[in-house]
């Protein structure tokens, strides 16, 4: 395959009476060639990382898409999960902000603030810690641990984990989102 370089040595070299301002010494070209072997090199080197497409569907069956044996058609979800990894072992909690926090934390509910969703907190639930009703800062989200090793971070959807300025998307490792803070929020008012 031919180089930019070479073409446009090559195109100069073709006009008559004109002298090529490239310089064509096999120093130059040397050094342009170690230049770009090392460019390569490094690059063949680096490890692929995967693309992460995580998708949470709030009142969702396992076996609602087709991709696990459900009877509804969903051929677009259906694809990602046949492409990619499927994991079929995760718990769920009876109500969604816990399952987010859940699924954003890898752990349980009541280590990282959502024992009950917060709108559903008990009277003597309230200032228990587990039950704070926002995912605390006890623990790392895996936007926070992506981010960190070097991968952008998106979120689209119901948040429903906190409203404060330190408990929004953003502040848990979301480089951009488009969401909803409320559990019940509309995107048209």
């Amino acid at each position: 395959m031919e180089t930019v370089l070479q073409r446009s040595m090559r195109a100069r070299a073709r006009r008559p009476g004109k002298r090529s301002r490239l310089p064509t010494t096999p120093g130059m070209v040397g050094v342009v060639a170690a230049l770009a072997a090392a460019a390569i090199a490094s690059a063949a080197d680096a490890p692929r990382r995967p693309n992460i497409v995580i998708i949470l569907g709030d009142d969702l069956g396992f076996a609602d898409m087709g991709a696990f044996g459900g009877e509804i058609k969903t051929p677009n979800l259906d694809s990602l999960a046949m492409e990619g990894v499927r994991f079929a072992n995760f718990y769920t909690h009876a109500s969604c902000s816990p399952t987010r926090s859940m699924l954003l934390s890898g752990v349980d509910t009541h280590r990282n603030g959502l024992g009950n969703m917060d709108e559903w907190t008990a009277p003597n639930q309230r200032g228990v810690d587990g039950y704070e009703g926002y995912l605390n800062d006890q623990v790392a989200t895996l936007p926070q641990l992506l981010k960190d090793a070097g991968y952008h971070t998106y979120m689209v959807g119901k948040w429903h984990l906190g409203k404060a300025p330190a408990q929004i998307p953003a502040a848990r490792g979301f480089e951009r989102d488009f969401s909803l803070l409320d559990g019940a929020g509309s995107y048209w008012t």
